[in-house]
């Protein structure tokens, strides 16, 4: 509702940054994780936008998104492990 400062007005407070388990934490992370997946290369399924592939040349990879779980399915180890790299160094 609002707290008391010291002169006596009613203020609201204003949060700069998501809040693990209140209503919008997971679309804001899912567009935290869209903006760094995409800027890999990485595009999203139309139809299904938990779902991301990436292709390059003969090397494809897909990326599924569920909550906070990701499943990758490639034909190339070595795509597998770019790829485990990059979520590794922007995410914890």
């Amino acid at each position: 509702e609002g707290f008391s400062s010291s002169v006596g007005e009613q203020l609201v407070c204003k949060l700069k940054k998501s809040i693990y388990d209140l209503k919008q934490a997971s679309r804001q992370w899912y567009f935290k994780f869209h903006g760094v997946i995409s800027s890999f290369g990485f595009i999203e399924n139309p139809m299904d936008q938990c779902i991301y592939q990436k292709v390059s040349g003969s090397k494809i990879c897909f990326l599924v998104l569920y909550v906070d779980d990701i499943l990758l399915a490639t034909n190339d180890k070595g795509l597998l492990h770019e790829v485990k790299q990059f979520l590794s160094k922007n995410f914890d």
